[in-house]
């Protein structure tokens, strides 16, 4: 439209205070119509002082048009944007975990990850050194109860066998592994290939 500056300025100012009378003082649609109304006829053309006449009844139109299908055309949407109270939607949170700080022995185990003692002793505690198990040894059976080294020496389980014998027990194994593996395979193939099977005529009926 051309607008000057004081006129940009008015207008801006006629914006501000239609928002301003919805947002803080509640006005209706229909208060705040009458309100432009006194308010165009102050500074549009049917004023009679020339220094309040910022509009022309072309322009002065216009604004009453543009605020006819911007502002009171969604009245009721911009009554629902400033008072009614809306849902805050959390999209993320973060949150904070203090565990125990482990010490040398015992450590305690974090609550998270606690577990019973015999679990704990038998699968994850280290076992004592090898020279510490000797040396208690020694002491539980004393000075004069050393035994020969023949008799703690660990016996061969494989002795009696040949290298063909072991070979042949080991290939026997293998292969029955191998054979109830196969058959689980098929089996499984078999039953996917069977429901593979069931879709496709039922996509031929469809």
């Amino acid at each position: 439209m051309d607008f000057s500056v004081i006129q940009y300025s008015k207008f801006m100012t006629l914006l501000d205070m239609l928002l301003h009378n919805l947002r803080t003082l509640h006005m209706s649609l229909e208060d705040s119509i009458k309100w432009l109304g006194e308010v165009m006829a102050e500074i549009g053309p049917s004023h009679k002082n020339e220094k309040w006449n910022i509009f022309d009844v072309k322009q002065a139109s216009a604004i009453v048009d543009y605020l006819k299908i911007s502002l009171f055309q969604h009245y009721k949407l911009y009554e629902f944007l400033f008072f009614s109270a809306r849902e805050e939607i959390v999209i993320g949170t973060e949150q904070l975990i203090e565990v125990v700080n482990p010490a040398d022995h015992p450590f305690p185990d974090p609550l998270e990850e606690g577990i019973s003692f015999d679990i704990y002793s038998t699968f994850i505690e280290p076992p004592p050194p090898l020279d510490m198990e000797i040396k208690g040894l020694n002491q539980e059976q004393g000075p004069g109860e050393s035994q020969p080294e023949a008799d703690t020496s660990e016996t061969d389980l494989l002795v009696g066998f040949t290298i063909e014998e072991i070979k042949s027990v080991l290939d026997q194994v293998t292969d029955d592994i191998l054979i109830s593996i196969q058959t689980e395979i098929n089996e499984k193939l078999q039953i996917q290939e069977e429901a593979f099977n069931a879709r496709i005529e039922k996509l031929k009926k469809a």
